[in-house]
């Protein structure tokens, strides 16, 4: 489940639709009354909802999309005559009065497309820090000399024992580096 930020300027106004979502299932993890409150929790998660209005005391909802970490999603919620004159810069919008399923529905697309990211960001191969590439090719080199192995054969001797070995390629390397020289 998605960490959620409800942000109105009023307060009783986010407190209205964190009890709403909160009915329905869903988690709020902050009720803010300006743009600075809800940077500040999202910039302690990792993802996650943003369900505001059009404009807060510091800033509006195009200055908070701009700030707003990278994995995180906003729902405008504001009236048509607003909605008309926004732009969509890939900001979802509910438009007011409220229909609670209309909310329910998008709040749950939004979740779903976010589960989906975090799913995709989990299986990619972690980045390499260029220590860790540097050492990792200077093991290869060693057992290509000293071995006379091709490189794709260094290179799967070091991945078959970090696998054996319950560590990374990088420490596998490093091991190799200290037991040949």
């Amino acid at each position: 489940m998605s960490n959620m930020i409800v942000l109105f300027p009023k307060q009783e106004d986010g407190k209205n639709i964190r009890n709403l979502l909160v009915r329905h299932g869903y988690e709020v993890t902050a009720v803010c009354t300006t743009g600075a409150q809800a940077l500040h929790h999202a910039n302690t998660l990792n993802d996650g909802i943003v369900v505001c209005g059009y404009r807060y005391a510091d800033m509006l909802y195009t200055e908070l999309a701009e700030c707003l970490p990278r994995h995180f999603e906003m729902l405008l919620v504001a009236s048509a005559r607003v909605l008309s004159q926004c732009e969509p810069n890939g900001i979802v919008s509910v438009e007011m009065p409220l229909k609670v399923h209309e909310l329910l529905e998008t709040v749950d697309m939004m979740e779903r497309n976010i589960s989906r990211r975090r799913k995709r960001r989990r299986c990619m191969p972690k980045e390499r820090r260029p220590e860790e590439k540097a050492a990792i090719d200077e093991a290869k080199k060693l057992l290509i000399e000293r071995n006379h192995m091709t490189e794709e054969e260094a290179h799967r001797y070091i991945q078959k024992c970090s696998m054996d070995s319950g560590t990374n390629m990088a420490e596998t390397a490093q091991m190799v580096l200290r037991m040949m020289k």
